[in-house]
């Protein structure tokens, strides 16, 4: 077992502007999680992922490729796309994360405000994309979704979910974190 100083949060942009990571976000993540956050950049050609019939990537296909071809180990990884991401069962995902597991994968694409036709917002994109990278990390320590809407593990379904959810897990879902940290 890794001992605490070896464990950490590594953030992974594929294609994605390292600039939307501010030294605010960061800091908010190693605030929540008590790890130091790092960037990677990983080798990823997300094109094998790629549905035409919907125009979107399959997220899960994505996670399963990069846990066989990425070492174990005790960080945490959350890969960063701006590409839309969709699973079977839903028309798009914001996210997803394997569920106590080491991977999380988070997309910006429908984050930004120029999705919805609205005058681009680089404050709203980082605090979109800080609650999404929360949330994926949040199920990789083992916090399902919670029922105070306002608690960044609560579902998001659309853009106005994510907008209405706090950065920080819940007093309960905090708690929970808290004993597996």
């Amino acid at each position: 077992m890794a001992s605490k100083s070896e464990e950490k949060i590594i953030l992974a942009p594929v294609h994605f502007p390292k600039e939307i990571l501010s030294r605010h976000l960061f800091e908010t993540l190693e605030t929540i999680f008590k790890r130091p956050v790092y960037i990677a950049s990983p080798k990823l050609d997300l094109h094998p992922f790629f549905d035409p019939a919907r125009d979107q990537y399959q997220s899960t296909a994505i996670l399963k490729h990069f846990i066989k071809t990425t070492p174990r180990g005790e960080s945490k990884i959350c890969l960063l796309v701006k590409e839309d991401l969709f699973i079977p069962v839903l028309t798009f995902v914001f996210g997803e994360a394997h569920m106590y597991g080491q991977f999380a994968i988070v997309s910006s694409h429908r984050l930004r405000e120029q999705f919805y036709m609205r005058e681009e917002n680089l404050k709203l994109l980082e605090q979109r994309l800080l609650k999404e990278i929360v949330h994926e990390l949040g199920h990789t320590f083992g916090l399902v979704h919670c029922m105070d809407d306002r608690c960044v593990m609560h579902n998001s379904y659309t853009v106005e979910d994510t907008d209405h959810k706090n950065v920080y897990p819940c007093e309960v879902c905090f708690a929970k974190l808290d004993e597996v940290l």
